[in-house]
């Protein structure tokens, strides 16, 4: 099969190069794309008089019907044509003509390629909104059932101060929330128009680009055409947008397959969620959670990849670019099933109260609140970290936790101890104490939510 592009050669490409160099095995997925960039350009070519009217709505007419016929699943693509634009190209002609031919004019695969992506990446970014905030709403419905639920605060994964369980899982909300605005201020990038930029230095013919950027919905206008074949700085943006949403799913993960082991038991992820073992029947393995954590890697490594690829490349179009694409592919996909998953998990989830409690009443979680008691009761602060650092000592020497020690223990300690120390150490009254703005509280607790919504709503 002779190439589109062959008049210069004297020899056949060889197999291997074909193989080695075509992109249509993996830039096919940029079809729907391709088309819609061409109709947005022959259109300009037909009203700016560089072509015949009646060839601009034949090529128009053409690329419908092949349109047609991909999203039919119809079209087969071919090694030896290359790449998504020259398979389209080939159809067209072989549709309706030599006259096909002329779709090309005043553009480059290199403009057509970058605003394919462009194109994808504007509809896979809006669709990732969604798709977060579906996650984000799993995340309020949740909360809103265990405002009061209490549950061990870690730091260092030692228990630290015991912390309303919807509070804990609201930190993920906002991880989210940021995640989510990364995403459309990333979309002001992704709204340029590379097309009409040629292979690097624009062209000869009196375009209007106005008139394509119209048609596909872009904003701006790449007004330097070397930096419009040559950029991929939004895509390196996506991957490393990706890759931080990546993290946040993988930290949530990694809580939930702590959460739900024999050890901790906080939560019991729904069957639907979970898988057995081939050989030990007992077992009911997190294997979500588990894989959302370990996909994460593959985003790091997409992101990397492509910042290697650009590190060292020269103006304007290289080959290497063509790196860009399956990269870029494999996130989008990773983050669309990542996070279908995550957020019916999220929502089927049971959550052990019981046991929530019960590892509250057995640790030392509330021993900042006896500090700050006898801050209250007038002793500098770093006094009173000894003293409840020997009260700590002497509850694990006598086997006790706070709520156990008499008030003669106490007092052993301090005479500034009073029969009110019992309700400072209620875990319910250390929750509620920490009213200040984005504290446990359930009272700040509930602002907090309410506040979520209202970004949902927005």
């Amino acid at each position: 099969m002779s190439k589109l592009w062959g008049g210069r050669f004297t020899k056949e490409t060889n197999k291997l190069v074909e193989e080695f160099t075509a992109s249509i095995s993996f830039d096919q997925k940029l079809a729907k794309e391709d088309i819609a960039g061409s109709l947005a350009h022959v259109q300009m070519l037909g009203e700016c008089g560089i072509i015949p009217v009646e060839d601009a709505e034949k090529i128009k007419n053409g690329l419908l019907l092949i349109k047609e016929k991909v999203d039919r699943g119809e079209v087969e693509f071919l090694v030896e044509d290359e790449d998504i634009h020259m398979n389209i190209e080939r159809q067209l002609i072989e549709e309706i003509g030599p006259v096909g031919g002329k779709l090309h004019t005043g553009r480059s695969r290199n403009d057509q390629v970058a605003t394919d992506m462009h194109l994808y990446l504007r509809t896979k970014t809006t669709e990732l909104i969604t798709l977060v905030e579906e996650v984000q709403q799993a995340i309020i419905g949740q909360a809103k059932e265990h405002v009061e639920t209490l549950i061990p605060g870690y730091t260092h994964l030692q228990r630290a101060q015991p912390v309303s369980f919807a509070h804990h899982l609201m930190a993920y909300f906002w991880m989210f929330e940021r995640d989510k605005e990364r995403l459309l201020d990333s979309l002001k990038r992704v709204n340029w128009l590379p097309l009409g930029s040629g292979a690097l230095a624009g062209t000869t013919f009196p375009i209007n680009r106005g008139i394509v950027a119209e048609q596909l919905g872009f904003e701006t206008i790449y007004p330097n055409s070397m930096d419009a074949v040559s950029d991929r700085d939004f895509i390196l943006e996506f991957l490393s947008i990706g890759s931080i949403i990546m993290t946040h799913i993988s930290r949530l993960s990694e809580e939930l397959v702590i959460w739900s082991s024999q050890e901790f038991q906080f939560v019991e992820l729904d069957d639907s969620f979970c898988t057995g073992s081939s050989i030990m029947p007992q077992k009911k393995n997190p294997d979500v959670p588990e894989l959302l954590r370990g996909k994460t890697g593959r985003t790091y490594g997409n992101l990397i990849g492509l910042l290697t690829v650009l590190k060292g490349l020269p103006l304007a179009y290289n080959k290497d670019l063509q790196e860009d694409k399956e990269g870029m592919f494999d996130t989008v996909a990773t983050l669309e099933g990542s996070l279908k998953l995550l957020a019916p998990m999220i929502e089927t989830m049971t959550v052990r109260k019981d046991v929530m409690r019960k590892a509250i009443n057995n640790d030392f979680s509330n021993a900042t609140d006896i500090a700050d008691y006898l801050v209250r009761k007038g002793l500098p602060f770093r006094e009173a970290h000894e003293v409840i650092g020997k009260i700590v000592l002497y509850s694990i020497q006598s086997g006790k936790f706070l709520l156990d020690l008499t008030l003669d223990e106490y007092q052993q300690f301090s005479t500034l101890f009073e029969e009110d120390i019992y309700v400072v150490l209620a875990p319910e009254h250390v929750v509620a104490v920490r009213n200040s703005f984005g504290g446990t509280s359930p009272e700040q607790v509930r602002e907090q939510i309410k506040l979520a919504e209202g970004k949902l709503e927005q």
